[in-house]
């Protein structure tokens, strides 16, 4: 066997490539450097053809010409003359098609050079699109490969026989780190035909890599008994998974959980330390709410929009930073995980708001039956109106010993509905006592104003008498002195009078 054939076997051998596939690259290949290399006997090579001779192993290369009485294209065209000297045979008629050999020996360098490139690219062409069909059909599948370099962030995961992935910073988990050679577990995430970089994208932060996990550690799952409905994740952080079983025999989440957690636990291993809500699956959209919010307790659930699949889910006050989770974390997985938009509602803010709105019914004059209180019945109003007790504020005034006697309930309960009955009353005191307080406020607000504007006036008053003043002031001042003069003698006469009248005393 000559070297071109051992490269093909060897090529073959090492990439699984068809045999058949490579020996076609290489004829495309050696008849593109041939159209080169014979310009002068083809200007446009539509006439050269390759061969393989698979007996000897080697390739021969040949141009297809017809024999003619008068050559108009020397290209394809041939004298019968010329034909019957290069073959040798006196039966060669006029139309008859030769194939006439050429030297592989007078290929160049650089034609040499072209097919060595063409059947790189040919065989790289080959290896992508085997790749692909291979692995196209197991996007999703579970595959084991090992750390082989690092590339901006980027992991290269080698899957064996000299095919590689690549692991994107962005399907990585943030609590995870690894080390070069270790072994990996990742899902396929694509498949690509591009012809630069990997082909195959793996995943360790999809959802899918979190059921495949379950799938090999519980067998109730892989044979069927146990249905996975629904995965979500935030990798590194928490994760959600929702089953349902086909056999009501079969508890779905404690066959996922196993033995003291001893799947989930190899699970979470697996995962570095994420965390796994194993949630029980239903049809009905309320109840899958209420278990997917896990491991929160949910007291009522009201589906408010079903066209736009909104709804609310409230809670107790102790129970509601346990719904909403980290950040929010609880809820976004749980929406996510049941395809609604989760609105999470305090139930006591939710009783006040309902308190109040009854107690402004209340205050209008409107009647507000027994029964719209929560957790009392029509038969249990009944009871009630037996012993004269006909609406929510004779209610409220009932001692919590004789509530529980007329309804037979316990105490907790007793003292929730007549906690509910008194809230009511209160908003309904509220809604009567507001307009006498803003009547009041209202007078205080007028007399206020009033005796503002009377201090206004009396300021002005004394604003007046002090600008007068101070005008006599000035007019006293600019007098002439004549008039001092005489101020003072009319006080010299003065006090001679007073001396004369004190003389006339003495005596």
């Amino acid at each position: 066997m000559t070297s071109i054939g051992q490269s093909i076997e060897a090529l073959v051998s090492e990439q699984g490539i068809d045999r058949d596939l490579v020996i076609e690259a290489m004829k495309e290949a050696v008849k593109a450097a041939a159209r080169k290399q014979f310009k002068s006997q083809d200007k446009t090579g539509e006439s050269i053809e390759v061969d393989w001779n698979n007996e000897e192993g080697i390739i021969e290369i040949s141009a297809q010409k017809t024999v003619v009485n008068e050559v108009e294209n020397p290209s394809t065209e041939l004298l019968l003359a010329e034909a019957i000297e290069l073959t040798g045979d006196e039966e060669i008629e006029i139309g008859d098609m030769l194939q006439i050999p050429l030297p592989t020996e007078e290929l160049g360098r650089i034609a040499a050079q072209t097919a060595k490139q063409i059947l790189v690219q040919k065989v790289r062409e080959a290896i992508r699109e085997k790749v692909y069909e291979e692995y196209v059909d197991k996007i999703g599948t579970l595959v084991n490969g090992t750390v082989k370099r690092f590339e901006r962030g980027d992991m290269i995961i080698d899957m064996g026989n000299n095919l590689e992935a690549i692991l994107p910073r962005n399907e990585q988990a943030r609590n995870e780190t690894w080390n070069q050679g270790e072994r990996v577990r990742v899902v396929i995430e694509d498949v690509s035909k591009d012809l630069r970089g990997q082909q195959i994208k793996v995943s360790r932060a999809s959802a899918a890599l979190l059921k495949r996990l379950f799938e090999m550690e519980v067998p109730e799952i892989y044979d069927d008994t146990v249905v996975i409905k629904s995965a979500v994740r935030e990798p590194g952080d928490r994760a959600k998974i929702a089953v349902s079983s086909n056999e009501k025999d079969v508890d779905p989440v404690g066959a996922c959980v196993g033995m003291k957690g001893s799947r989930v636990q190899s699970i979470i291993k697996e995962l570095r330390g994420e965390k796994i809500d194993i949630i029980e699956w239903s049809d009905e959209p309320s109840v899958f709410a209420a278990n997917a919010l896990s491991p929160a307790k949910v007291s009522q659930v009201r589906i408010t929009d079903i066209d736009n699949r909104k709804m609310e889910v409230i809670v107790t006050e102790d129970q509601l930073s346990l719904a909403i989770g980290k950040r929010g974390q609880n809820v976004r997985l749980a929406t996510r995980l049941v395809g609604w938009d989760i609105d999470i509602v305090s139930e006591d803010l939710l009783k006040k708001e309902i308190a109040l709105t009854m107690g402004k019914m209340m205050a209008s004059g409107e009647a507000v039956p027994i029964t719209a209180l929560q957790g009392v019945s029509p038969a249990q109003a009944d009871d009630l109106k037996e012993k004269g007790i006909t609406d929510v504020e004779g209610l409220a005034a009932t001692s919590i010993d004789d509530l529980v006697e007329i309804l037979d309930l316990s105490l907790d309960e007793a003292e929730q509905i007549l906690t509910s009955a008194r809230s009511i009353v209160e908003a309904r005191n509220l809604q009567v006592e507001m307009p006498a307080t803003e009547e009041k406020t209202s007078e205080e607000t007028s007399e206020t104003a009033e005796n503002s504007e009377t201090a206004e006036t009396e300021n002005s008053g004394t604003e007046t008498i002090l600008e007068d003043l101070a005008q006599v002031e000035e007019t006293v001042a600019k007098e002439p002195e004549s008039e001092t003069v005489e101020e003072s003698s009319e006080n010299s006469i003065e006090e001679n009078t007073t001396e004369n009248s004190t003389e006339e005393d003495k005596i």
